[in-house]
């Protein structure tokens, strides 16, 4: 579902239709892959996945200030920089390729906002249940440059579940047994991916175009903004077949 929500209902100035850096008549236009909001006909939740939003906000707007609990929040800056500041006294920004997490737990309050004048900003916003509820507020983050070497044709590991000891390494952990990887493909990489029995996986397409084989003889292609649901006991192939692609994968615990 497709939502752009009238400018007051976040705290923001009228839209600036005329505004030659906007490249949207309306402040946000969010794409609901589950149900959220008005949103209402769709699947509610994949596994642990219950949001996936993908947001793209005008310049010099966002969300005000507004409460969260019992919520694993990652989120994942495609374009521009995002400016969260929330109750735990956090204020950070944060560019390309970026990934930031919030237990809100017991409660938090926070905002988002694109305080950027010329530059349009989208993010790719993911709740997850979490394991247990009242967990104490955290939040932590993993900066990035555009060009990061660490997904170019290659998966970049960048959200595990802090019960995990494999993870002990990876930048962002959450309280559920989920994994987040991102890739740039470009060329003739094909970039394998297996997913275990018992696990799934929740395939964005972010960028670009690429094309799915599995070694049980299916192929899928995803244009932007288009995603997948992938079943586990599978060896799988990505390939942006000489153009480019953008993908994020949340692997999870079948459910």
């Amino acid at each position: 579902g497709i939502s752009e929500p009238p400018p007051e209902w976040f705290g923001n100035g009228p839209n600036e239709p005329r505004n030659p850096n906007w490249t949207n008549k309306n402040w946000l236009k969010s794409r609901f892959h589950f149900n959220f909001a008005e949103y209402t006909g769709g699947p509610n939740n994949f596994g642990a996945l219950r949001v996936m939003n993908d947001d793209l906000v005008q310049p010099d707007r966002g969300f005000g200030t507004h409460p969260h609990r019992d919520a694993e929040i990652c989120t994942y800056i495609v374009d521009g920089a995002l400016t969260h500041q929330d109750s735990m006294g956090t204020k950070e920004s944060l560019g390309r390729g970026s990934i930031q997490f919030m237990t809100a737990g017991t409660g938090v309050r926070h905002s988002e906002f694109n305080e950027s004048k010329t530059q349009s900003l989208r993010f790719i916003q993911m709740w997850f249940t979490p394991r247990r509820s009242g967990l104490t507020p955290n939040y932590g983050s993993m900066s990035s440059t555009p060009n990061c070497s660490s997904r170019q044709n290659s998966w970049a590991w960048i959200v595990g579940d802090v019960d995990d000891q494999a993870s002990k390494n990876i930048p962002v952990r959450i309280n559920q047994d989920v994994n987040l990887y991102a890739t740039e493909l470009e060329g003739c990489t094909v970039l394998p991916f297996s997913i275990k029995p018992g696990r799934q996986a929740y395939l964005l397409q972010i960028e670009g175009r690429a094309e799915i084989t599995s070694n049980k003889g299916d192929s899928v292609t995803l244009d932007r903004h288009e995603a997948a649901r992938l079943a586990g006991g599978q060896e799988l192939g990505f390939a942006a077949n000489d153009g480019k692609a953008h993908l994020l994968l949340v692997e999870m615990k079948q459910k």
